[in-house]
């Protein structure tokens, strides 16, 4: 199990500065036109971003704010690649939450979380996309492509796996079953074992990682960070292939929770009940893959 989180490459060594990140990010929107950009800018420029790690601080990132407020976002930048990224994740929610509160009254402008995770993953893809493109240093391609294999590994494949045990615990309710601390753990050692396949030999503990996990307390909030995913490089393509389609992408994040959100990602373009939408992401997955083995064993 523990092989699972070694990493394929090592870490990508050398500091970005929170500056150049925040170039990174503002280049790599540009598809989203010039007033997505323009909010951007505002959010450096305004200082709406807490960015470096202070005495008592709360660990990790958020954005988070008021309908009458800026956006605020807090972080804990320490010059990481993954911490550009985060950056770009942030400022997602954040333009979504700008967008929104623009556009609808107080009352429709909170939007679902399905919706909210396809702003911020659509960021990243551009950011990831961008990077990819300014010809970058081995060092720095693979790390890219390692770290979008790594996000859909957890975001998508994962999340599923958590899905699927947490509609295995309310079916086992519905059968009027007894939950206890055994009988979970050994349905979580055993869907494990299912989804790594026998190539991985589970560790004995691994049936107790259930009881770490908030989120099964959310009704199924894992499914939407899986969906969502999928649902962003299904938009992802569509934003960067013309103008109009980045319009309509952000309708969607001006809509806020206007309307059901399956109807509001069908008119941006992409159907989240089509099979197409995931079999294209797991495509997209496994060309990722296969570029990086190339760049491993080169």
């Amino acid at each position: 199990m523990y092989d699972l989180y070694a990493p394929l490459v090592p870490e990508y060594a050398s500091e970005i500065p929170f500056e150049r990140a925040r170039e990174w990010v503002i280049e790599a929107c540009a598809p989203l036109g010039a007033e997505y950009c323009a909010a951007l800018d505002s959010a450096f420029s305004s200082r709406w971003i807490d960015v470096l790690e202070n005495k008592g601080k709360r660990s990790g990132a958020y954005s988070s704010g008021c309908y009458d407020s800026p956006p605020y976002i807090l972080l804990n930048y320490q010059g990481k690649l993954d911490d550009v990224f985060t950056l770009a994740h942030e400022l997602g929610h954040s333009m979504h939450t700008l967008l929104a509160n623009r556009t609808q009254p107080h009352r429709f402008a909170r939007y679902p979380i399905f919706i909210a995770e396809i702003a911020s993953t659509l960021n990243e893809e551009l950011l990831l996309r961008h990077l990819l493109a300014s010809n970058p240093p081995p060092a720095l391609r693979a790390a890219l492509l390692n770290h979008m294999c790594d996000s859909f590994k957890g975001t998508v494949y994962r999340q599923v796996m958590f899905a699927e045990f947490e509609k295995l615990l309310h079916d086992s309710d519905a059968r009027g079953e007894p939950l206890t601390a055994e009988t979970i753990s050994n349905r979580y050692a055993e869907l494990n074992r299912a989804y790594q396949g026998p190539e991985v030999e589970p560790d004995p503990l691994i049936a107790m990682e259930w009881a770490r996990i908030p989120h099964f307390y959310y009704n199924f909030y894992v499914y939407k960070y899986a969906t969502s995913h999928c649902a962003a490089l299904a938009l992802v393509e569509r934003v960067i292939s013309s103008r109009t389609e980045a319009d309509r992408y952000l309708d969607l994040l001006r809509a806020g929770g206007s309307g059901d959100p399956l109807e509001l990602i069908s008119k941006a373009g992409v159907d989240p009940s089509a099979p197409d939408t995931y079999a294209a992401a797991f495509q997209a997955f496994g060309r990722a893959v296969d570029e990086l083995s190339g760049a491993v064993v080169g």
